[in-house]
């Protein structure tokens, strides 16, 4: 059986820009990339925490500690500049796989610089519903 696992986010990265007349994707800081292991063109989930919308589209590399976050094409209508968003890949695996496997956490600040990295989410970040 596959399952499909959260491969790898960057969390709460800040848009820079929002282009509509530009080919649809998601220009992703290099850096960035390479740090979650976000291929270029590879399909990305995105959850923006401002205003709630959830999309798919692919990720194309910017330049490497630019810091750059464009939501481009279509989905510029769901992202404006300073959102903060979810940027996720996901991974299809089978369950010996699964059982191995740990995701690549990236965290940034406000400026889109990685501040740390993890491969769980700590209890305490986790609330009781």
């Amino acid at each position: 059986m596959q399952v499909t696992l959260l491969k790898c986010k960057l969390h709460r990265v800040t848009t820079t820009h929002a282009e509509l007349d530009y080919e649809g994707s998601c220009a992703i800081d290099g850096y960035l990339l390479d740090m979650a292991g976000i291929r270029e063109y590879e399909q990305i989930q995105i959850y923006n925490v401002n205003n709630g919308e959830r999309f798919t589209t692919y990720a194309i590399r910017a330049e490497e500690n630019s810091g750059i976050i464009s939501v481009n094409g279509a989905a510029a209508h769901k992202a404006n500049p300073e959102d903060l968003l979810i940027i996720a890949a996901y991974a299809s695996m089978d369950e010996a796989e699964a059982d191995q496997f740990k995701p690549k956490l990236v965290y940034v600040d406000g400026d889109n610089k990685i501040t740390h990295t993890r491969n769980t989410i700590p209890v305490q970040m986790v609330k009781a519903v």
